[in-house]
């Protein structure tokens, strides 16, 4: 068969399976947004409690109970991100708790929720408290879900540029990391300075943008350097068709079915969008475990450019030593 015949095959063959493969990946998680073990808190008398848990054991495996003394307890553990919410149980009523700013879309679940049980047990005096709002210029959390594709694509980019442009080793590692310090300052100017709709240390905010971009593009370019051009085509894809999708950064990641949610955390898109979180609206808290995610990307990601460059060093120099041994023989 002609190599062009073969390559007509190979793109309509190709096309649909990717196209079904992104449908699958931003699809499957969006039409199963539902809890699962996601962290609740509760509060207050002790016999009111044990009920209200009760109540919240028949949806099951929707929450991850956790009980607290009283309401200020409760209001800690939320801004500390131990659970996105929590219902203190009042002589006025259920008062929940929540977090917008932990995700709005969860924040809005756990209201209907609690109203509907509320509902069912004949009391309609239901009081939400907001303990972490997101800020008056983005409500919904529209800019830090809109950040999350630019911050991938960004990521791509500089790791697909570095590798097309021919970079290697320690060119190419500070390329990335002047490509990614600048993609952070412009991203917090945008989202911080002019969109308002981060509200922490500026600084942390850009390093946090920085090194998400940093972690992308250390693995396209890593991998690039290891196994060549199918290396960016491989990481490309992970990040966006894993990576974007599985982020949970429209909702949370105990809103997505599993293993999405997990997966989702272990990648550059997912870790970068809950540090983001904790680092802007949080003053850090929890964000140990994102940090050493995407670190780790990153660290890896450079550590193969160099390692690919390495090789490539060495398999050069021993291609002559090779050729004189075999010149020598014939002689």
């Amino acid at each position: 068969m002609p190599s062009r015949s073969r390559r007509v095959i190979a793109v309509v063959v190709l096309v649909p399976v990717l196209a079904a493969l992104a449908l699958w990946a931003f699809a499957w998680p969006a039409s199963r947004i539902s809890p699962r073990d996601l962290p609740l808190g509760v509060a207050g008398p002790s016999a009111a409690v044990t009920r209200l848990e009760r109540q919240l054991e028949r949806h099951e495996g929707a929450f991850e109970v956790h009980r607290y003394a009283d309401e200020a307890a409760a209001r800690d553990a939320v801004e500390d991100r131990s659970v996105y919410g929590a219902v203190v149980v009042t002589p006025q009523g259920p008062e929940l708790l929540t977090a917008s700013a932990a995700g709005p879309a969860v924040a809005q679940f756990l209201q209907q929720a609690l109203a509907r049980q509320a509902a069912a047990a004949g009391d309609t005096r239901v009081r939400t408290v907001d303990v972490v709002p997101t800020p008056a210029s983005d409500p919904r959390g529209a800019v830090l879900n809109a950040a999350v594709l630019p911050l991938a694509l960004a990521g791509i980019a500089a790791g697909a540029v570095v590798t097309l442009l021919g970079l290697r080793g320690v060119r190419a590692a500070l390329a990335l990391l002047g490509a990614s310090a600048l993609v952070g300052v412009a991203a917090a100017g945008i989202a911080h300075s002019w969109l308002g709709a981060l509200t922490g240390d500026w600084w942390a905010e850009a390093a946090v943008l920085a090194l998400s971009t940093l972690a992308v593009g250390g693995a396209v370019a890593g991998l690039a350097a290891l196994v060549g051009p199918a290396g960016t085509g491989i990481a490309a894809a992970t990040v966006m068709l894993l990576g974007n999708p599985f982020s949970g950064a429209t909702s949370a990641p105990q809103m997505l079915p599993e293993p999405a949610g997990a997966i989702g955390q272990w990648l550059p898109p997912g870790a970068g969008t809950t540090l983001l979180r904790s680092v802007s609206y949080f003053d850090g808290a929890a964000a140990t475990g994102p940090a050493l995610t995407l670190t780790w990307w990153a660290t890896l990601g450079l550590g193969a450019v160099l390692l690919g460059d390495a090789l490539r060093a060495r398999k050069a120099g021993g291609e002559p030593a090779a050729d004189r041994r075999e010149l020598s023989a014939v002689g």
